[in-house]
């Protein structure tokens, strides 16, 4: 008889990474072996709270009982039939998830880059075919200290030398503007101009928050000078500000929307680039697709992702909870943080640099039991899943405290 095999440490898993594994990520030092809801457990069995919530991708927890059932019901009937039938899923997601977003067509794809790529295609289509830009002359405008993704396109109009370096030729056709800059942004547009891309709030660099206004005046820049307002919500999206969507907070409508991340209720990749009819119309037979885009899996499980919101309960609890987070923050202020931004329940932490590097802060509140992420220099995030308790965050916020201290 075979001895069953021995379940390795973490350490062991940790090491045996090394050899096999390409090291474009630097996680921190846990193995996580099981999770529900809001929290996970490693392979000895310790447990930890969630704040990081997969960078958004988790809005409705570990294992949502609704998201799982969809995907069990979907796993027993049809998984995948690629684009070349159709399948009984996903008319219904696209319509939800149009209807969800006030816009009307959906391109559904799987990765939050995929969506991205998909954008800027629609964008330079649309631009020719509907504006009437010169063949290949169509420019887009995006923002410094973006993240959208790491593609060689995307990371063509990133600031950020840690995404770039060593990955040239870069695509050309981006003009990069300050972020929160209109006047800025309305130099940068011309008769070349196919869209602005934005992220409504800038997550990778630290949860940047524009000024009031700002939306409503690229929404209106934009449809001055007739080019399209293209809105990244791939992580602001659905629920995780206190709306359904971060343009929401100032009442406009993009032309183009990206959506991901949460879409999938971290059970499959699942994005979607949804946009005004005109505009996803340039797109005809043979000119973008994915295999996987639109599979009936997927879209079982976001049509399950659309019903959860369409209640407004997440949102709801997103601002709700987001008063104790703001709150609980505020108090931190000169005791350890040096400042922060904050909207719905997702926060930028901005620590005293003498205290240590947003990683060191990491490292310490996982050996206290909770997860979060570092951004740049001395900044964590906290964007824990939307079925957070009151309770469980205050707790999280103390051991922000206790680990400042120390």
């Amino acid at each position: 008889m075979t001895a069953p095999a021995r379940t390795r440490t973490s350490a062991e898993l940790i090491e045996a990474e090394g050899p096999v594994l390409a090291h474009n990520y630097h996680p921190l030092p846990v193995v996580v072996a099981r999770a529900e809801g809001t929290w996970v457990e490693d392979v000895e069995g310790r447990r930890y709270l969630d704040m990081l919530a997969g960078y958004s991708a988790l809005n409705f927890g570990h294992r949502h009982p609704a998201l799982i059932e969809a995907a069990h019901r979907q796993l027993d009937r049809l998984t995948l039939t690629s684009r070349a039938f159709h399948n009984d899923r996903l008319a219904e997601f696209a319509e939800r998830l149009a209807e969800l977003t006030g816009l009307d067509m959906v391109l559904p794809m799987n990765t939050g880059a995929e969506a991205v790529e998909s954008g800027i295609k629609v964008a330079r289509k649309w631009a020719y075919d509907v504006k009437g830009v010169p063949a290949d002359r169509a420019t887009i405008v995006v923002a410094a200290d973006n993240f959208h993704g790491r593609t060689t396109t995307i990371v063509s109009f990133s600031t950020d030398e840690t995404a770039r370096a060593g990955f040239g030729p870069f695509t050309p056709g981006f003009r990069i503007v300050p972020y929160n800059d209109l006047a800025a942004l309305e130099a940068a547009v011309d008769e070349t101009t196919a869209a602005v891309l934005i992220e409504p709030v800038q997550g990778e660099a630290g949860v940047l928050i524009p000024d009031d206004g700002y939306l409503i005046g690229v929404r209106e820049l934009t449809r001055r000078k007739g080019c399209l307002f293209v809105a990244d919500e791939i992580q602001s999206g659905l629920g995780r500000t206190g709306r359904t969507l971060a343009v929401d907070h100032e009442g406009v409508v993009p032309d183009v929307l990206l959506l991901g991340k949460a879409l999938g209720g971290g059970i499959v990749p699942v994005s979607a680039v949804v946009a005004r009819r005109e505009v996803l119309a340039v797109l005809h037979p043979g000119e973008h697709g994915s295999t996987f885009g639109g599979n009936p899996l997927a879209a079982a499980v976001g049509t399950a992702v659309v019903e959860l919101l369409e209640s407004g309960d997440f949102q709801r609890r997103a601002a709700e909870l987001g008063v104790i987070l703001r709150d609980g923050l505020t108090e931190l202020v000169g005791r350890g943080v040096v400042g922060f931004r904050s909207r719905g329940l997702w926060a930028g932490v901005d620590v005293d640099p003498a205290i240590g590097t947003g990683r060191e802060i990491g490292e310490r509140l996982m050996r206290e039991g909770v997860l979060v992420k570092d951004t740049h220099g001395s900044t964590i995030r906290l964007a824990p899943p939307l079925t957070i308790t009151a309770e469980e965050l205050r707790s999280a916020l103390g051991t922000l405290e206790k680990v400042l201290a120390v």
